[in-house]
């Protein structure tokens, strides 16, 4: 499961920092030294709680690499902790289609629908 503390006060909330990290680590080989540190910077923010800078990284980073499924994953994973769910589903079902057998995005992208299916049924109920 994904579920950590990184001791960097998450308490416990539903951040698969530590997917993230090995996702862009395995992945780095693939990318120029540039997006390599933009994704490290990016993890680095993320772990800080700095969900807005981590996001501006990575989004650098698909810019002039569209196809970097760790940036996709990274990406989706930071819009989920800042409750940004459309937005999240949608660069986790980009992340599966570029990397469709990385385990880690396939693991974060199914914990990602089972614990948010419930809050979106509640919400459907409520409208």
């Amino acid at each position: 499961m994904d579920m950590v503390d990184n001791g960097i006060g998450v308490n416990k909330k539903r951040v698969p920092l530590i997917f993230l990290f090995s996702m862009a680590i395995s992945l780095l080989s693939c990318s120029s030294s540039l997006q390599n540190e933009q994704l490290r910077f990016g993890i680095r923010a993320a772990q800080k709680d700095l969900w807005n800078e981590a996001i501006f990284r990575w989004q650098k980073v698909l810019r002039s690499s569209p196809n970097s499924a760790a940036a996709h994953n990274n990406l989706a994973v930071a819009y989920e902790k800042k409750g940004l769910l459309e937005e999240a589903k949608k660069e986790y079902e980009i992340a599966l289609k570029l990397s469709p057998e990385n385990t880690r995005i396939k693991s974060n992208y199914q914990s990602f629908k089972e614990y948010y299916s419930p809050v979106k049924k509640e919400n459907d109920k409520e409208n």
